[in-house]
């Protein structure tokens, strides 16, 4: 069988396969290039292409049409991201001899600043969230979320078992299946402690009904087993417009870039946050740094004795 032979679901399927065996890559990832790639071969179909013979220029073509469609500058590097990566894996199975997409030059990220929140925001958020339906349970997630800087996904899939003992410190499973130690604030180790009474009461009234107990912190009746990250993404969004924020400006990563930005600015160092965040390079967090100029150069000008005017003299 040819490469041309093969259909376009194939080479998706086999280069996601890889990346999972290869890279150990985590599977938001792999739905992402699945979500990209299959953009592409909607793009390609119709015109009776094929990733076997499509061109460099039927590349930049399809990139000139996402930017049409209004398409981020990161989404289009993104998926600029994907295909590349896809004719690599194809080049080293043998399937084509070059990668036409190799010498393409994304748009660039945007540089723009996280969006982050105040920390009286974040108060009544959590004010919020402890107030509505299923207080315990939506306090805890809160509390756990904004304590730890956790992503959403590693906060709603959190085994039940993590939070036994009363523990001083999470163990969680970041990308990649790589793990780390976050610590709790005392209004966390609360909020969990709680919600753990609740959520164990009820685990044992499913088990008596003929259910099965949960493995799951934050069990649910779905697929999963546990709270998704879309139901989560719609319950902060809930607490926002009840605690007087705007829902725009508030999403489960916003917590995280509060829970940043806030550590640095009581002094928490650089390599500390970026530990608790899981980011595999300082350089990434380094960009909260940024969001405090604005703090840090006011400070300098108030206290710096070289700021002085000439009649404080």
């Amino acid at each position: 069988m040819t490469a041309a032979d093969r259909p376009m679901a194939h080479w998706v399927q086999s280069f996601l396969e890889a990346q999972a065996a290869e890279l150990d890559a985590a599977t938001n990832t792999q739905l992402a290039y699945a979500r990209d790639l299959n953009d592409f071969v909607g793009w390609l179909a119709p015109k009776a292409l094929h990733f076997a013979d499509a061109t460099q220029d039927h590349v930049e073509s399809y990139l000139v049409e996402c930017g049409a469609q209004g398409l981020a500058a990161s989404t289009r590097a993104r998926r600029l991201s994907a295909i590349k990566q896809i004719y690599r894996f194809a080049f080293e199975e043998g399937w084509r001899g070059d990668n036409p997409a190799i010498r393409i030059k994304g748009p660039g990220k945007s540089k723009a600043l996280p969006k982050t929140l105040t920390v009286a925001e974040v108060e009544r958020l959590l004010t919020a969230a402890a107030a509505s339906r299923d207080g315990p349970r939506n306090s805890c997630l809160m509390e756990l979320l904004y304590a730890t800087g956790m992503r959403v996904t590693e906060l709603v899939s959190l085994p039940v078992s993590a939070a036994r003992g009363d523990p001083a410190m999470l163990l969680v499973r970041g990308k990649g299946g790589k793990e780390r130690m976050v610590p709790l604030s005392p209004s966390a180790k609360t909020a969990m402690a709680a919600w753990l009474i609740a959520r164990d009461a009820a685990d044992e009234a499913s088990v008596k009904n003929g259910g099965t107990a949960s493995r799951f912190l934050f069990p649910s009746r779905g697929k999963a087993g546990h709270l998704t990250r879309h139901r989560f993404f719609g319950l902060i969004k809930e607490f926002a417009v009840a605690a007087g924020v705007s829902p725009a400006s508030v999403t489960p990563h916003t917590l995280r870039h509060a829970f940043a930005t806030h550590l640095l600015a009581g002094g928490a160092d650089l390599r500390s946050i970026q530990t608790m965040l899981g980011h595999a390079d300082v350089a990434t967090t380094e960009i909260y740094t940024h969001v405090l100029d604005e703090r840090l150069t006011d400070l300098v000008l108030q206290h710096h004795p070289l700021s002085r005017s000439k009649s404080d003299d």
